[in-house]
């Protein structure tokens, strides 16, 4: 019999009812420490004061009132996020599929607009994940995401993860765009090298294509830069973001040069909730926070204290781990045993990881994350692999 929670997701036998920064506590008063942190989502961890102040202040005001009108938090946010990127213009929408959804049709109206209609084909990367519309499970084209939901949107053409021989032979006559995480996240925390990302960039330039970039996992401090692609200084033409933006609240947006966007306008897309009065109020507090001075270098400094006491635990547990990858806060642990078995041994020493493709464990704290709460991660960290040695007889 099915259940009344449509049964799409494997849950993990637990149920939290309340959170405070890096800590979530069950039913039962247990507490965990959160290292998934809502798979990259509650940035500054949870229930963070400033940003419950913000939402009532915001809720006891007006909660919406829909796009036919102006709404003053999105033009304030829309004009922060244009001075601190490539982008000219802003659309706010709910989720990082939504933000997904909007760069492709804006890639397409590009061309269109220009009465370039064939121009409409988009080079994907093996491994991706953009979300889970049709759209953007045919843009990644895994047969995981894939099977069953046929036929798929035409216009996308999947290319070996890093190999920039396959993308030059790839370009054509109906090529518009290239689509790629700088740092992939389900795909196994697999980082995009800079000189791929400058080469990628020199290719669009060199044939006219625009460039997208899907930051909604690695994007708004995840890194130690306010977006991932400005370690490689390559930037792109439209950008997707999400997850941090909203801080836990639904929060999504699409980012665009003018010239990218010049198809898109009025009526072109839309969203009933984007950019409401409530996401716009706790999007701007995130940003309050994320633009502080020394908060990206806090990022960067905890990030070095992990990622050496990750390798340290590679080193000392060979048969359970294989290596550590990843940039800032967005890190993975490959995995010599299954990741399933390695999470669940994480989960019972109170510690929440998140699984990602290739057996890769994702360690994705809240950017917020103080050192001794890192020391205490990489205690039960350590506690999982000896558990883990121990039950195997290494």
């Amino acid at each position: 019999m099915i259940t009344p929670v449509l049964p799409t997701y494997a849950r993990a036998p637990l149920s939290f009812v309340k959170g405070e920064g890096p800590w979530l506590i069950d039913e039962k008063e247990d507490r965990y420490l959160d290292f998934g942190a809502g798979v990259a989502v509650n940035c500054l961890g949870h229930a963070n004061p400033r940003l419950v102040a913000a939402l009532e202040d915001q809720a006891r005001r007006l909660w919406h009132c829909s796009n036919l009108y102006n709404i003053p938090g999105q033009q304030k946010l829309a004009e922060r996020l244009v001075a601190l990127t490539f982008a000219d213009t802003v659309f706010f929408c709910n989720s990082g599929a939504e933000a997904l959804e909007c760069a492709i049709k804006t890639a397409r109206k590009h061309f269109s607009a220009k009465g370039e209609p064939e121009r409409h084909r988009i080079i994907t990367f093996e491994g991706s994940f953009h979300g889970r519309t049709i759209a953007t499970i045919s843009a990644a084209g895994a047969e995981k995401l894939t099977k069953g939901f046929e036929p798929l949107l035409p216009g996308f053409d999947h290319l070996p993860f890093g190999d920039l021989e396959a993308v030059k032979a790839a370009i054509g006559p109906e090529t518009a765009a290239i689509l790629i995480e700088p740092v992939q996240g389900e795909g196994g925390i697999r980082p995009v090298p800079a000189d791929d990302l400058r080469a990628l960039r020199a290719l669009c330039d060199e044939h006219g294509l625009l460039l997208i970039y899907d930051e909604v996992q690695c994007g708004y401090g995840r890194t130690g830069k306010l977006f991932a692609h400005e370690w490689s200084g390559a930037t792109p033409d439209i950008m997707a973001v999400a997850k941090g933006i909203g801080g836990g609240f639904p929060l999504g947006a699409c980012l665009a040069t003018e010239n990218a966007a010049s198809g898109m306008t009025t009526g072109a897309h839309g969203s009933t909730y984007g950019g409401n009065p409530l996401a716009m109020a706790v999007g701007n507090a995130v940003l309050d926070v994320m633009t502080e001075d020394g908060f990206l270098d806090h990022v960067s400094q905890v990030a070095g204290r992990l990622r050496q006491g990750l390798a340290a635990l590679t080193e000392t547990y060979p048969d359970v781990l294989e290596m550590v990858r990843g940039e800032g806060l967005m890190l993975g642990l490959k995995c010599k045993v299954d990741v399933g078995k390695f999470i669940g041994a994480a989960r019972d020493a109170k510690l929440i990881l998140v699984p990602a493709g290739e057996n890769v464990a994702r360690l994705l704290p809240p950017l917020n994350i103080e050192m001794e709460d890192v020391e205490e991660a990489l205690r039960r960290l350590e506690a999982a692999c000896a558990r883990i040695q121990a039950e195997d007889g290494s």
